[in-house]
């Protein structure tokens, strides 16, 4: 088979029958264009003639050219995936990346806002909201909503109006693998969904549709008008490490176990497949409470 029309048909592979999210399909698929471009380079154009050695040498190609650790290590899984799904669909005999390994990618502890800084964020829209304005009023519960319940920027984005239930206090998402689950949200996140409802949505809509958050021209709101925003409202506060809606979704997890939550409650809350992933935010928590305690004891 050659190799594009491999890529090509694994990715509808993943995206049909394992369910996994379009941001992973394209990252899969982006990858291994690459190391197809890469094979033409080295004269391989079909998947039989594909080899451990061609691979590691894509791999340590990515490596020279200063692809990080995190990076590699999908190329790695994305090249696994593929070839055990040619071996599974019949199309080889052999699983060459089965030996396939990456280094293993660093592990940063996440950008966790202070709960100071996310008071001032939230005032500083409620402010804006005061006003009237349809896309102050939408951005105040896109915000409020994205703290209060941990969510995704997809899972945000992707929210109907039947996926919020006011008056219970929780909200219906889809989450990585069309795995659906209900989350909670507080009182301040209700009010601002509530206003945006009556005040902010009607303006905004120009015709019929389900989505919860409308843009300017009336469309479902996209992931990069989020992030554009809470990467505006992040930019003046003092901080290393990402300025997208994800640190909401960090900051969130942590604030939850600084009050006491429980670990796994977390993890259904956030979705988290593995409690091992949850758990990098008691890393957070053990580390702000150093720094806490370096900055406030006499003794430290």
């Amino acid at each position: 088979m050659q190799l594009e029309r491999a890529v090509d048909d694994f990715a509808s592979h993943l995206a049909a029958e394992r369910g996994f999210s379009p941001h992973t399909v394209r990252s899969y698929h982006s990858d291994l264009s690459q190391f197809t471009d890469f094979a033409h380079s080295r004269g391989v154009h079909d998947t039989d003639a594909v080899d451990l050695e061609l691979l590691r040498d894509w791999l340590w190609r990515g490596s020279q050219d200063g692809l990080a650790k995190s990076t590699l290590a999908r190329r790695s899984a994305a090249a696994r995936g593929l070839t055990s799904w040619l071996v599974r669909a019949g199309e080889s005999e052999a699983d060459p990346a089965a030996r396939l390994k990456a280094p293993r990618p660093d592990h940063h502890l996440p950008r966790v806002l202070t709960r100071e800084q996310m008071d001032g964020i939230l005032a500083n829209l409620a402010l804006k909201a005061a006003e009237g304005d349809p896309g102050a009023l939408r951005d105040l519960a896109m915000v409020e909503l994205l703290y209060a319940s941990a969510l995704r920027v997809s899972e945000l984005t992707g929210l109907d109006l039947a996926s919020v239930d006011l008056d219970r206090l929780t909200v219906r998402v889809l989450g990585k693998g069309s795995k659906e689950r209900v989350v909670p949200f507080g009182v301040p996140a209700k009010d601002a969904i509530a206003d945006y409802l009556l005040r902010g949505r009607p303006l905004l809509s120009v015709s019929p549709s389900s989505a919860l958050f409308l843009g300017s021209r009336g469309g479902r709101v996209g992931s990069r008008g989020v992030y554009t925003l809470v990467a505006s409202l992040l930019a003046e506060l003092p901080g290393s490490g990402g300025s997208g809606p994800h640190t909401l979704r960090h900051t969130a997890a942590t604030h939850l176990l600084d009050g006491g939550a429980d670990l796994r409650a977390v993890q259904e809350m956030l979705g988290h497949a593995s409690l091992a992933t949850t758990q990098l935010y008691t890393h957070v928590s053990a580390e702000r409470l150093k720094e806490s305690y370096r900055t406030a004891h006499p003794r430290a």
